[in-house]
């Protein structure tokens, strides 16, 4: 999910305790430690800063997402909690344990995917049935944010337990739906991939076999919209490629499928997931 999401995340945690009970101070420190834990799997993104042989495709969402290394992040959280803000309990620990869990676990349902198993399995596990940018996600936090304004006799914190609820029922409708489109497809291709589209219950069918990519819109609502015939260059050599460009082959290594384009110009790979408007924003080239 995007930076913007894992942000309401942390803020939907921290309206859903009831903190009637707290001090000034230990609500401080909830609402850091619900938004930071929402947050710190991505502190992969500083991986950048260093990497010289192309390898933050893979850093980017991998060891730092593992669901095996949440409570590692739940125990730095309640670190900070017990010694800085001089807080006893463990109810930190627990709170960061959740939001940790629910970054990671988030990012499963979208295309690109997290390396929830790492480092006990490399396979990049993604779902593909929630778009990165989830506007129903969005909308039902704002919906329980106005609520707590029109109904301020009602606790806030379980009128954001009932968001929550929503959100849950939200993603799984729409995985239900992605699961079963998956499988009508999946006798018709060699490789098969899903995307959800930003449109809720929408989703964008990405299919290969041998050297051909289909990309096809499709919702169990309306008729399957035919987009285009992608043509991959798959004898190509592509060891100089992912010599001169390490980005490229790390790319290879990571999209579940690649289309390979040559032209006069350039020789590259991309995503076909990613695929809008003609080209695809996931891609690695190298100038002739």
């Amino acid at each position: 999910m995007d930076t913007i999401t894992h942000t309401l995340f942390g803020v939907g945690i921290y309206q859903s305790v009831n903190k009637e009970q707290m001090s000034k101070k230990e609500k401080y420190a909830l609402l850091l430690t619900s938004i930071g834990a929402s947050q710190i799997p991505d502190i992969d993104v500083i991986s950048q800063l260093w990497d010289t042989t192309g390898q933050y495709q893979l850093w980017h969402r991998g060891i730092t997402h593992s669901v095996f290394l949440a409570p590692i992040w739940a125990l730095l959280f309640y670190i900070i909690n017990r010694y800085i803000f001089k807080i006893k309990g463990i109810q930190s620990f627990f709170i960061a344990l959740l939001a940790v869990f629910i970054h990671n676990t988030s990012d499963v349902f979208n295309a690109w995917g997290t390396g929830y198993l790492e480092p006990f399995s490399t396979v990049r596990l993604t779902f593909g049935t929630i778009p990165i940018v989830d506007l129903v996600i969005w909308f039902i936090f704002l919906l329980a944010f106005v609520a707590t304004k029109i109904y301020p006799k009602v606790k806030t914190h379980l009128l954001f337990r009932i968001g929550w609820i929503l959100i849950v029922l939200h993603i799984a409708l729409q995985s239900i739906q992605g699961s079963i489109l998956y499988k009508y497809y999946q006798e018709d291709y060699q490789d098969l991939a899903l995307s959800a589209s930003f449109i809720p219950w929408h989703f964008t069918i990405v299919g290969k076999n041998g050297d051909t990519v289909d990309i096809i819109n499709d919702s169990l609502l309306s008729n399957a919209e035919f987009v285009e015939r992608i043509t991959s260059s798959n004898n190509v050599d592509l060891d100089l490629l992912f010599a001169e460009n390490p980005a490229a082959a790390t790319l290879y290594q990571w999209s579940p499928f690649v289309v390979v384009v040559e032209d006069n110009n350039r020789i590259g790979i991309y995503d076909p997931r990613f695929y809008r408007n003609g080209e695809s924003f996931l891609g690695e080239y190298l100038e002739k």
